[in-house]
């Protein structure tokens, strides 16, 4: 059970690389456009992020940290509004502003610091 959850966190976390990677490719080379690949690892993390969130394969005697859950399932959700907001105006032809799309990668970023110092 401890391999199959080990599997997940490995899933959950190539869909943090697809998002964050996604993202630094358009600030620092691109056109600062959210892309569908964002939405992509969006996505897959928040769905292995939520099976990881089931208190299963833990080893005896570990517990949920459910704080630390819920503060990264609401910053992962902020970070889905904002992908959403700013697709929608790409697609009636309007840029994106500036502060929603450095505001992705910030709270990305951020989530993984949550993850990693928390």
């Amino acid at each position: 059970m401890e391999t199959l959850r080990h599997i997940v966190l490995f899933i959950h976390l190539i869909g943090f690389a697809i998002l964050f990677g996604a993202w630094a490719v358009q600030a620092f080379g691109g056109k600062k456009q959210l892309t569908g690949l964002m939405t992509v690892g969006m996505t897959i993390a928040l769905v292995a992020g939520l099976a990881l969130a089931a208190p299963w394969g833990l080893p005896a005697g570990a517990s949920m940290n459910y704080a630390k859950l819920g503060t990264k399932l609401v910053i992962l959700l902020i970070i889905g509004a904002l992908l959403g907001i700013g697709g929608a105006r790409q697609k009636r032809g309007a840029a994106v502003p500036p502060v929603l799309f450095w505001l992705v990668g910030v709270l990305t970023a951020v989530n993984a610091g949550i993850a990693a110092i928390w």
